[in-house]
Order: structure tokens, then sequence, then C-alpha cells
């Protein structure tokens, strides 16, 4: 995955150990707990991520037979740390920057983004962690939210585990599409070297066609991206948001077909957990979800669970599970709001 040829400049120029001490400086301080509050939440997470499993795989069919391997529950700064340990994995980064000012500079930047991400962040499962994937849970933003929502703690717990050990069950059961996310990103970060006047061509293009534009990504930041980018790596981008709302899509359908069952509260968990997502921000907060692409995120949240809850109401899981075969079974940026298009294509 990291040892893909293509040149990348991202990885290169950006100090990701500095970016870690940075990022785990700036990173908000927790809710106030107590030392048996943490404790408690520590021995439940980890027991929830065990717990998860055997469900996830039944409602899924992906049963990849493997043992249950445990999750790793760290603070803000932790979960910081292995952001940038992946990250540069993924962009084939080292830890000998290419020079040493751009990459305090860059790694500098990159730690202030991450550590505004780290207090929004519930869990994550890692598929490019060192020694193969990881599911890191964030425990004290975990509390944070269980606590503004007002819901049952240990519900909300095995909720949050639901949604993250579906992506790990989505991984190894899938180990093509690591690559195939890597792959997508290589093209994405390497240096494109395109002339100056073609990359104002085309952004001049997308502000004149940006009112008579329906496509749900080319509004806002990520039209920019677009905009400035040669065909090779907007091919790349769809690729990377079709699967990432894909994979959203599936876990957030998975959380709420396992049911009360398992998680006796989850309908006034998804319905307040809805409104948390959907409630308005102070505006620069919202400037930087912008900037960020967390507003994207929450769309392919609901995008994605659209497509999936239709799709398996129609044809089952079964048939749906198709969707992993490899990359031309993955839904098409056209298909994502339509997926009777994509029932028609492949099944």
């Amino acid at each position: 995955m990291s040892g893909s040829s293509a040149e990348l400049t991202v990885g290169r120029t950006v100090d990701w150990r500095f970016a870690a001490t940075v990022g785990a400086k700036l990173a908000r301080p927790g809710p106030p707990a107590t030392d048996y509050t943490r404790n408690q939440a520590l021995e439940q997470l980890a027991a929830a991520a065990r717990e998860a499993e055997l469900p996830v795989r039944e409602v899924t069919g992906l049963n990849e037979g493997n043992a249950v391997t445990e999750a790793r529950i760290v603070d803000r700064p932790g979960w910081i740390r292995a952001a940038a340990q992946s990250m540069r994995v993924m962009t084939g980064g080292t830890d000998k920057p290419s020079g040493f000012v751009t990459g305090r500079v860059t790694g500098a930047q990159t730690g202030a983004v991450l550590a505004f991400v780290s207090s929004g962040i519930l869990g994550q499962y890692d598929p490019f962690a060192e020694g193969g994937g990881e599911l890191l849970l964030v425990w004290p933003n975990v509390i944070a939210v269980e606590r503004q929502l007002r819901v049952s703690p240990s519900d909300f717990r095995l909720w949050v585990c639901l949604h993250e050990v579906t992506h790990r069950v989505q991984f190894r059961a899938n180990p093509w599409l690591a690559d195939h996310m890597s792959s997508a990103l290589a093209v994405l970060t390497k240096d494109g070297g395109d002339d100056v006047t073609e990359v104002a061509a085309r952004l001049a293009d997308h502000v004149r066609n940006r009112h008579t534009q329906t496509d749900p990504n080319a509004s806002g930041v990520l039209g920019l991206m677009r905009a400035v980018q040669g065909e090779p790596q907007r091919r790349a981008l769809d690729q990377l948001l079709v699967l990432g709302t894909l994979l959203e899509g599936h876990a957030d359908h998975v959380m709420d077909a396992v049911g009360p069952a398992v998680v006796p509260s989850v309908a006034t968990i998804r319905a307040r957990f809805n409104q948390r997502r959907q409630r308005r921000q102070p505006p620069v907060q919202r400037i930087l979800r912008a900037l960020l692409g967390v507003d994207a995120k929450i769309s392919q949240y609901t995008r994605g669970k659209a497509f999936v809850d239709h799709v398996v109401s129609e044809v089952g899981m079964q048939r749906f599970n198709t969707i992993w075969s490899g990359p031309e079974t993955l839904p098409l940026p056209t298909e994502v709001d339509e997926p009777q298009r994509w029932i028609d294509r492949v099944l």
C-alpha cells in the first residue's frame, strides 16, 4: 500500500512526528471524568467492541472467520498520534521529510487540523495501522456525546461499537478495499505538474458553471478541489468519495439493523444523534467544518445509508454483498443517489 510506485508529494513534505506533537498539544481537554468513570468507560468500550462482532457478522453476512481483535481505547492525543502515523503510511511519507522548514510548517498545519478533528471522533477503524488494521475508540468523546444526548451509556457505547466494528469487518472480509483506497490516494496526492494556465482555466469554468451544477460534490471546497484537478485526480477523488459513502452508509445501516434486541434504546439514540448532526453550528465552527469536509462526511452517512437501505430492501443482504466483489461492482458516482441503477447494472 505505502509501497506504491506513484510519486507522492504530500507524505514527503510533512513532518508527521511534529504534526503528532503539535496536534497533541493543541487538542482540547476532554470532559471532566472521575477515575471511576474513566475506568468504567475503558472497560465497557473494550467489552462492547468484542460483543458487537458477532451481531455485525450475522447481519452483514461478512464472516471472515478470523479471531476478534481487541480494540485500542485512546484519548484525544492518542488518536492524533495514531492518525498522524496512519496518514504517513497512506501517503508514503517517511520520518524525515524532504525539507526541514517545509516539513515543520506543514506538520504544524496538519497537527492543528488533527487537533480540531480529534474532539469529534468517536471511533475509527484504521486499515493502514502498522502491523495490520486496528480499531480505535476515543473514550472522552464517547462520554461527551452520551452526556449531551442524555442516553444510556452502556447502550450508546455498544451502538458506537456496532458502527466501528462494521468497518473492521468490511476491511477484514475484503482485503482489496485497503489497496483500492491506497491506489486512489496515490493518484490524488501525486504531483500532477499541471501548467498554471490549465489550472486557472479549470477554475474559471467552475466559477461560470457553479450555478447550474446539481452534483453535491461540485459545491463548496470539494468543488474547488475538483475544479483545479486533472482528470485522473478527479476520478481518484470520486473513487474515494463513493467508497467512503458506501462504507459509512453500510455501517449506519448495520447499526440500526442489529436493532433493539442488542441495543434496547436504539431508536432514541438514533433520533437524538441525527438531531445532533443537523444542529446549527457557530460561524467559526461552520467554516472549519466546511474547510475540513465534515459536512461532506455527514452527507456521506445520509446518502450512503439511503443507498444501502434501498438495495437491501429490494434484493436482500446476500445479493447486496455482491458489492464487495471488487472495484468494478462498487457503485458509480451517478448510482449513489439512484440505487436502482446499480441494481440494474450489477445484479
